[in-house]
């Protein structure tokens, strides 16, 4: 039964999920050669997938050490299912770089939770947050969850300046970069993104399929966590429900994107792959729950093959 492979966290399982991400990538990138084999292309390439595999690793850990799922390989197999089945997204390095940088910010904004180097870690979170806008400027967004964490672990005023301090250092640091790199400054047009809403691809069938079994997904999967949520304890509960407000942000992040190719939704697979995990994590629906989650597995498939 795939519930029962999947409930557990085994090295045997994070190696067949990292084989599954490696095979769809490869299948995305490496199927074709524009101008013939070229090695610093290949390198590069290569490099992109060891950042999604990390960031496969990294969401594992933060789910793990903060108890925001149960300890199954749920949440990084829904996470690479939410991927491949955007051969768009595995060939955006941009975005993938971007999603490991909010990850990493994401670990630090958590960690609030313990009062343990609170400002070390609110400068922290901002400046992997700021790096991730050099790639995907609309994931500037996601320094709301910044504030946010601040209100609920550490409300003092020194605390609320601090998120600034982290911006103005990524941005001091950018423009000497350039200045040394290319002789020139680094300017606001250089990093905005401006939006673009145009979703006419979202009709098309290889991004309808995905995105209707993931929207269903997660209203189906939302009340499950609404109710974890309303069970957790108080210390809990505001970390439980800061991934419902990374959601939201990743929803906003998706909708100014300048591309709408599916990409852009990786921040979204984030928030819903724990939230979805909470649900497979539980007693109920078995059978249900097979279903869904071979459907979920032979959807990347069947896009990639028939449609």
């Amino acid at each position: 039964m795939l519930t029962s492979f999947f409930s557990k966290s085994k090295p045997f399982n994070l190696a067949a999920i990292i084989l599954l991400m490696g095979l769809f990538y490869i299948g995305a990138n490496f199927t074709h050669w524009e101008n013939g084999f070229n090695w610093l292309e290949f390198l590069e390439k290569l490099g992109v997938l060891l950042i999604l595999v990390l960031s496969l690793l990294v969401l594992n850990f933060i789910a793990k050490k903060n108890e925001l799922t149960k300890r199954s390989a749920y949440k990084t197999l829904l996470f690479t299912l939410f991927c491949i089945s955007f051969f768009s997204l595995l060939r955006n390095e941009s975005i993938i770089i971007a999603n490991l940088c909010v990850l990493f910010g994401l670990r630090r904004i958590i960690s609030l939770k313990s009062h343990i180097s609170v400002q070390k870690k609110i400068f922290d979170a901002t400046f992997w947050i700021c790096i991730a806008t050099l790639y995907h400027f609309w994931s500037v967004l996601f320094l709301a969850l910044v504030f946010f964490a601040i209100l609920n672990f550490s409300s003092t005023f020194k605390n609320w300046l601090i998120p600034f301090v982290g911006f103005l250092a990524v941005t001091s640091l950018t423009i000497c970069f350039h200045l040394i790199a290319y002789d020139e400054f680094y300017t606001f047009s250089d990093w905005f993104q401006a939006s673009n809403f145009d979703f006419s691809k979202y009709g098309e069938l290889r991004m309808l399929i995905p995105l209707s079994i993931f929207l269903g997904l997660l209203i189906w999967t939302l009340f499950q966590y609404f109710s974890a949520i309303q069970k957790a304890s108080i210390t809990r509960r505001p970390v439980l429900s800061m991934i419902l407000f990374g959601l939201a942000i990743s929803a906003a992040v998706a909708i100014f994107s300048p591309t709408k190719n599916g990409s852009e939704l990786i921040f979204f697979f984030i928030p819903l792959s724990i939230i979805a995990s909470n649900y497979f994590d539980s007693k109920k629906d078995k059978i249900f729950k097979e279903i869904i989650l071979a459907t979920l597995i032979l959807m990347p498939i069947i896009v990639a093959f028939f449609v």
